[in-house]
């Protein structure tokens, strides 16, 4: 079974104090069941002082990171580095990454490469524009997207988990119906099955990650093919962020 996930991606947000004052309210009166796993995105500046306090069942994970180990690539951090750190999750292909940034498959398909070969766990981000939804062009832009998975072993594709998130959704209040997330996620599974002939089809997680908040958690949770959360700006408040982890029990 797909392991059950709510992430908090902070992006760049928050002072350090704020920062640390967030994560230490979520360390000490956060406690989920072991059936749900939380990571923590936080801007890759606070990365190390929220490791060093952190003594709980937080996970906490990397925005970015450059695919190439080591070298001249002035303000970058590599896979190796965000491991080394204590890390063990990355986000890979976020809209705001690939939309603003103007990050490639190419370049996705090299940073998880990079990342599994540091041995970290990757939340790979896939979703469609309102104009290719509107112009019924959406399923076709998610396979192309699951697509570049297809090239890694079934051991690899276990420390990948995949993050839905219609971009048309992010940051804008609007939020795909349980019916239209359920729909699409029913569909990315089905997706998988055509593309990978192993267990991991059936055991990839799959988020939800588009304006999911602690009032639509838990209908869009109910729903079978959607195995938990990619929080942002309701991950910014505590009693928001842990009202949505308990959406699942």
């Amino acid at each position: 079974m797909p392991n059950k996930i709510v992430a908090a991606n902070w992006k760049m947000n928050l002072l350090k104090s704020e920062a640390m004052s967030l994560f230490n309210e979520l360390k000490n009166g956060l406690n989920p069941g072991d059936e749900v796993n939380v990571i923590i995105f936080p801007p890759s500046i606070y990365l190390s002082e929220i490791l060093t306090v952190n003594e709980s069942k937080i996970h906490v994970g990397a925005q970015n990171f450059h695919f190439e180990e080591k070298g001249a690539f002035t303000g970058e951090i590599s896979a190796q580095q965000v491991k080394d750190l204590g890390c063990s999750y990355v986000l890979v292909g976020h809209s705001e990454r690939r939309e603003i940034f103007g990050e490639t498959d190419d370049a996705l398909l090299k940073k998880i490469k990079a990342a599994i070969r540091a041995e970290l766990n990757v939340i790979y981000c896939i979703g469609e524009t309102l104009g290719e939804r509107e112009e019924g062009r959406h399923k076709a832009k998610i396979k192309s997207q699951i697509e570049l998975l297809s090239t890694f072993k079934e051991s690899e594709l276990s420390k990948i988990s995949i993050a839905y998130e219609p971009i048309w959704a992010i940051g804008t209040g609007l939020t795909a119906t349980p019916i239209q997330a359920e729909e699409m996620h029913a569909f990315i599974r089905e997706v998988l099955l055509s593309l990978i002939a192993n267990d991991s089809a059936e055991n990839m997680s799959i988020l939800y990650g588009g304006s999911c908040n602690e009032k639509n958690a838990i209908e869009l949770f109910k729903c079978p093919n959607i195995d938990g959360g990619l929080i942002g700006g309701a991950s910014l408040k505590a009693d928001s962020f842990s009202q949505i982890v308990y959406s699942f029990e």
